[in-house]
């Protein structure tokens, strides 16, 4: 997966947000699901050829213009985010009390990497999810219980998990303060 590849989401979400469309006025243009788009758009899943043209269609833009803003390969020796850069991802509507703070995303060779923050506010709830990605999850602050598949494991400060995001998962809050672990996605054309 190359940095063309990952910089499609940002660039459908830039362009979305700039013409003032929400997730839903995008997804009913190009007759696809809210949930396929804040997956593309937050990097979980790559669009088919079909569905990215559908997409772009929808934007009542030029394909070439979509194309020229997306992020091409850097030979820069290192990467600097400042905080200021940061970015909200907006995520499935279901997900209440999550809030998704992006922080890097960069590919190398075969193997994409993304990651972010995420704040999990106390009684926050959502349905398991899957993504296209290997996840590691850091927590910095809280406790939480992860729910893998057919299993759970609770988790708190300074313990970390590692699991393949195709298994539905979802965290489950159990403090009464905000929980905050650092997760990095690990993309591969190999998954």
């Amino acid at each position: 997966m190359s940095d063309f590849l990952i910089g499609i989401g940002k660039r459908l979400k830039d362009i979305r947000k700039k013409n003032n469309l929400t997730i839903n006025d995008l997804a009913s243009k190009a007759h696809v699901s809210n949930g396929l788009v804040s997956r593309i758009e937050n990097g979980r899943t790559i669009p088919s050829l079909p569905v990215l043209l559908e997409l772009i269609q929808s934007l009542d833009i030029d394909a070439s213009y979509f194309f020229e803003g997306v992020e091409k390969k850097s030979n820069a020796k290192f990467i600097f985010v400042p905080k200021e850069s940061q970015q909200i991802i907006e995520k499935e509507v279901e997900a209440e009390g999550f809030k998704y703070m992006h922080i890097f995303s960069k590919s190398l060779h075969s193997l994409g990497f993304e990651a972010v923050l995420l704040t999990l506010e106390p009684n926050s709830k959502r349905d398991k999810v899957i993504t296209d990605a290997w996840e590691f999850k850091y927590i910095l602050k809280g406790k939480v219980k992860y729910m893998i598949d057919n299993e759970e494991i609770e988790l708190q400060e300074g313990d970390s998990l590692y699991f393949n995001g195709k298994l539905p998962h979802v965290p489950v809050s159990i403090s009464d303060e905000d929980c905050i672990m650092l997760v990095l996605y690990f993309y591969s054309d190999k998954s």
